[in-house]
């Protein structure tokens, strides 16, 4: 099934529905349990439940999510990917090299929390709307970690889970964050993999940076004339503007995170799939459709 059947709320496989927390965490706990064989992974159904509280607004002491990029959908795309990457990696490797079930946990308990940042408090006062914490979500996120995952029953994974989470930011780069093992980074390379290629194979992507990323930056304060440079350098003066840099921005989210900083982790989908990598086919379909919007051609699939 090509991109422009595949309806705007399901994955990449048009196969699960990644707006519903309850179908993806049926997925992700198939695709664990099929690979790690006897592992209890019923905590991923306490996540998901803990999560969709959070994000709906019914968690104790927080807002709902209010911000349209950086939201359930995403997150659940996130996640569902995450857990591809993992079965594919661990598919791929001898047991010595595997990464094993209880750091697979971690990498859904981190994947499923880490834009937990950009949520408010229900004290909040000095911000109207989440986009505000754009520039320090990734360590608020870290901090909602540590403070949720006892609560959870997980306290044994707060640690990488609070360090992993830096690998979906841009405040410290790849090289440096600071992790325990090279295992860790691993799976720290599989969360940050999973975080753009989810975002950018998304048959929506190039509307959502229009109408609702550049909303997030006006909002954190990335944009216009008094705008601050986001992680490239940039200040964007419109959507417009913004989806015109996006080219530019999915060829070194893929020459410079993916395939250097993430020693090409999203080859672990292919695996997954048994051979072809619908994440990275979606992005060059996209990367194609836009590329031929913004030229003028007129032959791609233009944003809605």
């Amino acid at each position: 099934m090509g991109q422009a059947q595949r309806a705007g709320h399901m994955d990449v496989s048009n196969t699960v529905d990644v707006s519903d927390p309850v179908a993806v965490a049926n997925s992700v706990r198939g695709i664990l349990e099929n690979r790690y064989e006897g592992f209890d992974f019923s905590p991923i159904e306490v996540l998901a439940r803990d999560f969709s509280r959070l994000y709906r607004g019914s968690f104790p002491g927080f807002r709902a999510c209010d911000i349209k990029y950086h939201d359930i959908q995403h997150v659940l795309d996130v996640t569902l990917a995450m857990a591809r990457l993992l079965d594919g990696h661990d598919r791929s490797h001898d047991r010595a090299q595997c990464l094993g079930p209880e750091l697979a946990l971690a990498g859904i308990a981190a994947a499923l929390f880490h834009d937990s940042g950009y949520i408010r408090r229900t004290r909040d006062s000095r911000h109207q709307n989440g986009a505000a914490y754009t520039r320090v979500h990734v360590g608020r996120g870290a901090r909602f970690m540590a403070d949720y995952l006892p609560q959870a029953g997980l306290r044994h994974m707060v640690g990488v889970c609070t360090r992993i989470v830096y690998f979906t930011g841009y405040t410290v780069a790849p090289g440096n964050i600071e992790v325990a093992d090279s295992r860790e980074r691993r799976l720290g390379s599989l969360l940050g993999t999973a975080d753009l290629i989810a975002q950018m194979a998304d048959i929506d992507y190039a509307r959502k940076c229009r109408d609702h990323l550049y909303e997030e930056f006006e909002v954190g304060g990335m944009t216009g004339k008094f705008g601050r440079q986001d992680h490239t350098g940039i200040v964007y003066r419109s959507p417009e503007h913004l989806l015109e840099t996006t080219p530019d921005f999915m060829r070194k989210a893929i020459d410079e995170r993916l395939n250097d900083h993430f020693d090409r982790a999203h080859r672990y989908a292919a695996v997954h799939f048994g051979g072809s990598n619908l994440y990275m086919d979606a992005i060059q379909t996209n990367f194609d459709d836009l590329e031929a919007i913004l030229s003028g051609g007129g032959s791609g699939r233009a944003p809605a």
